[in-house]
């Protein structure tokens, strides 16, 4: 993705204004600029053109109703002619500004080029240039890796993913893969991975000061999800290139931890795999013994994604950490209760939920809690196991999942598990079909008031 976003005061003025300031600043212009927006009925809504009286292009004018929203200004991206323009609003907005440029350009382009210029955005603010293009990588990142086929994003290449995001930021990283899972005791991750010819692994990425805080955050990365030996139907199974869209977000969120060297001693675990058919595929009513000890009964092998958190968040205890943030693509319930744009999440921790939440609000990327309600754990039970990885009616499934993880996750550990669609079903401003980010902008925001640098 080239840079669409740039450190310059050179550049045709790009005003952005409140509907309230229009008339104000109208009052201050030319007559000739007067009687252009007259004349062309502009009332203070949307994007306007004027030119200078010699006919070139003078300036673009775009009044919003409310220009806190984040993606308030994010279409005018492609209603702009293909020129440098130097951003002229108030300072409190021009950072999301600059930020929802940069995502109105994003496009999938690994396997088919656009080849077309793009607008330019100039702002005379090195340090919102810089926290802007951050956060424009950042979620470019989550949504190239969602939006890449499975065949270019098995676990061999999200390892390299993981691996070249650690060189750029001088984090470690580490992988273990195949059979090395059984000697290192990770067994479900094993499990659900062995029957594709792409072999299983967990990648570990480490970074930060050792006297910091630790922050660890935990990704599903089941590339492809055929649902196993429980197969999925046509249509659920077309989209499940996206079913490592947790692991992408935890990406995402790393690399605006790492690019903004927030005081935090990171991890990343990531259990990577592919959920395939074959001889050798786990199969309905298997036991499975965790790496905690935990017995598990396979109700359904399309309820992979917990199988191979389990593990990982069992590992991810280890360190003691001060909190853990897990993402995955996890539950069609969740969708159902929410819908598609609405990420839930739930807690062990009532106060950083309600920080979230509030949170989310205040910079226009919402989450919501969903209650870990210990009555529906009996779902889970199971009569040859200590628990079920599925619970025997689809009803509250996003909260039995939930409260599945918690099992593998040690009560005086802080936890939070986001449930998220990653995929835009349809076209909003900045935001085109295809692979997106969720919550990531409001946990980075959570731990950057929570970890000040």
């Amino acid at each position: 993705m080239s840079q669409t976003i740039v450190c310059a005061k050179q550049g045709i003025p790009l005003i952005l204004l409140s509907h309230t300031e229009f008339s104000d600043w109208r009052l201050e212009q030319s007559q000739y600029v007067q009687t252009w927006l007259e004349n062309t009925q502009y009332e203070g809504k949307g994007l306007c053109l004027i030119p200078s009286e010699t006919g070139e292009l003078s300036c673009a004018l775009f009044c919003s109703h409310n220009l806190q929203e984040f993606f308030a200004s994010a279409d005018i991206v492609k209603q702009l002619p293909k020129s440098q323009f130097k951003l002229e609003c108030d300072e409190s907005i021009k950072l999301n500004a600059a930020i929802s440029w940069g995502l109105s350009h994003y496009q999938f382009e690994l396997y088919k080029k656009s080849g077309s210029p793009k607008a330019i955005l100039a702002v005379d603010n090195q340090n919102i240039v810089d926290q802007a293009n951050h956060f424009v990588n950042a979620i470019h990142l989550v949504r190239d890796m969602i939006n890449t086929p499975a065949g270019d994003m098995m676990p061999e290449h999200m390892a390299k993913t993981v691996e070249d995001l650690a060189q750029q930021f001088g984090a470690q990283f580490s992988q273990i893969v195949g059979d090395d899972l059984l000697t290192e005791n990770y067994p479900t991750i094993h499990a659900v991975g062995r029957a594709s010819v792409h072999e299983p692994r967990l990648l570990d990425l480490h970074w930060g000061n050792p006297q910091h805080p630790k922050v660890t955050l935990v990704g599903k990365g089941v590339c492809f999800d055929s649902g196993g030996l429980d197969i999925k139907p046509t249509a659920a199974m077309r989209l499940m290139k996206k079913d490592m869209g947790g692991a992408a977000h935890v990406l995402g969120l790393a690399y605006l931890i790492m690019s903004h060297n927030l005081p935090i001693q990171l991890r990343v675990i990531i259990p990577s795999v592919e959920n395939a058919v074959s001889s050798n595929a786990f199969r309905p009513g298997d036991v499975i013994t965790t790496r905690q000890g935990i017995t598990v009964e396979v109700d359904n092998t399309d309820a992979e994604g917990r199988l191979v958190l389990c593990d990982a968040l069992n590992e991810a205890c280890n360190d003691k950490p001060d909190v853990i943030f897990d993402f995955a693509t996890l539950t069609g319930a969740c969708r159902v209760a929410l819908g598609t744009e609405l990420p839930g999440f739930f807690s062990t921790e009532p106060k950083i939920a309600s920080d979230l939440m509030q949170i989310g609000q205040e910079i226009d990327d919402p989450v919501w809690q969903l209650p870990l309600h210990k009555a529906y754990r009996s779902l889970l039970s199971s009569d040859v196991a200590d628990i079920s990885n599925c619970a025997a009616t689809p009803f509250g499934g996003a909260i039995t999942a939930a409260l599945y993880l918690q099992e593998f996750v040690t009560p005086e550990t802080p936890w939070l598990h986001f449930d998220v669609m990653a995929w835009n079903n349809r076209k909003l401003p900045g935001r085109p079909v295809g692979g997106e980010a969720f919550g990531i902008r409001t946990v980075f925001e959570y731990l950057k008031q929570q970890y000040p640098g």
